[in-house]
């Protein structure tokens, strides 16, 4: 038996749970909004100020400052109240760390969620990205796993893209996929950390 076959069980979960066409699981928030920034930069524009700049509130978690910047984009703050997610503008990214609830997704759009200890799920780690576009389907399964194509024994694929090591363990997403069987169906937002103010610090200037 495969293992990694739970974690397909897992994405599909979270796909009806959420009303998304396409699942894809990754092994924290950060990296699924890393990822689908890449995609954006590589596949989506060649707009000068989508492919450079990228607007998010100021308070927020630091980490996502610092994605923006490793995707090779420009980081710009903007002052926003936000509950359970935002949009990391103009690119259809939303950073959707702090909610998850049955139906949640909006299509045309890659939204981002978090599992970890302190959210709504609740396991070890990971995240999700929740989307409608096959093509950025089939990059993201790659991306995530080392460039390599699901399935196939490393001497017997051909890699055609760089990949990162993003992919979600199946223990993890065996918990998930528990915790996710036991889940209400709707779910508030968690409140807001005490996120500082990101636009003053210096290494976001």
């Amino acid at each position: 038996m495969n293992p990694f076959n739970v974690v397909k069980d897992f994405e599909r979960a979270v796909a009806d749970y959420t009303g998304a066409p396409f699942v894809v699981s990754v092994n924290s928030c950060t990296n699924a909004l890393f990822l689908c920034l890449m995609y954006q930069k590589q596949f989506i524009t060649n707009d000068v100020d989508l492919r450079w700049a990228i607007e998010i509130p100021k308070r927020t978690y630091v980490s996502v400052p610092m994605q923006i910047m490793h995707a090779g984009f420009v980081v710009t703050f903007r002052d926003e109240e936000w509950s359970g997610m935002y949009r990391l503008s103009p690119a259809p990214i939303w950073d959707a760390a702090r909610r998850f609830t049955s139906g949640m997704y909006v299509p045309g759009n890659f939204i981002c969620t978090s599992h970890h200890w302190g959210k709504i799920l609740g396991v070890q780690q990971g995240g999700c990205i929740l989307h409608d576009n096959p093509k950025a389907d089939a990059w993201l399964r790659r991306a995530r796993f080392d460039g390599r194509t699901e399935g196939v024994p490393p001497s017997e694929d051909k890699f055609t893209d760089v990949g990162w090591h993003m992919y979600l363990s199946p223990e993890i997403a065996a918990e998930g996929l528990v915790r996710l069987s036991h889940l209400r169906k709707d779910n508030p937002d968690l409140p807001m950390d005490a996120y500082p103010d990101l636009s003053k610090l210096e290494l976001f200037q």
